[in-house]
């Protein structure tokens, strides 16, 4: 068991409809140290991957980008979801519906954040159905960009959005991937990673 997943074991919670909570230190409240170690990981994962610059989607994902950006040592870009009425040059825009709120988002880049060429490294905090991730691989191909990998803590295996992603040839390096959750006796399987 890798520290994610002894984490999530010791502090996450199992609700009903196949929801983990584990707010206390990952996307509500924050525990430092588990951000470090996340970020570390992926750097180790990704090591030899040139990368200009990390790319999230708001909110919870950005804690993560901004510690790997750290490592990288390259900007952080996050996609904000909706439209501010300060936010008015040309953006890059998708949609992408959230598994944890159940609504369709817009969601944007403004162009001058990415541009062509640009080596763009994805990572969020949950991976359910891949829909956000589908979202941001868009933007990139929009400004002409290349994706080198996607990134995220936590990947639901029970569900398809993994699996998606590495059958359409995305380099997914998932730090915890969860393959069964019993709300009843607030149990996680999780998947055997190398």
């Amino acid at each position: 068991m890798n520290f994610l997943e002894e984490k999530i074991a010791t502090d996450g919670r199992v609700y009903e409809g196949n929801v983990l909570k584990i707010d206390n230190f990952l996307n509500h409240q924050i525990d430092i140290d588990v951000m470090r170690q996340i970020a570390c990981e992926f750097k180790r994962r990704f090591k030899g991957v040139q990368v200009d610059k990390v790319l999230t989607i708001e909110a919870s994902g950005i804690a993560i980008a901004v510690m790997l950006a750290n490592m990288y040592d390259v900007p952080v870009v996050f996609a904000k979801k909706g439209a501010a009425v300060t936010n008015t040059d040309d953006k890059y825009i998708s949609q992408a519906y959230s598994f944890t709120h159940k609504k369709m988002n817009n969601v944007f880049v403004s162009r001058p954040y990415l541009t062509k060429g640009e080596k763009i490294l994805i990572v969020d905090d949950f991976l359910a159905d891949g829909k956000a991730f589908g979202a941001l691989i868009d933007i990139v191909n929009q400004a002409g960009g290349e994706v080198v990998g996607l990134g995220v803590a936590v990947e639901k295996g029970q569900q398809n959005g993994g699996r998606d992603l590495r059958e359409a040839g995305y380099r997914l390096e998932s730090i915890a991937i969860i393959d069964e959750m019993d709300d009843k006796t607030n149990t996680i399987k999780f998947r055997e990673q190398r």
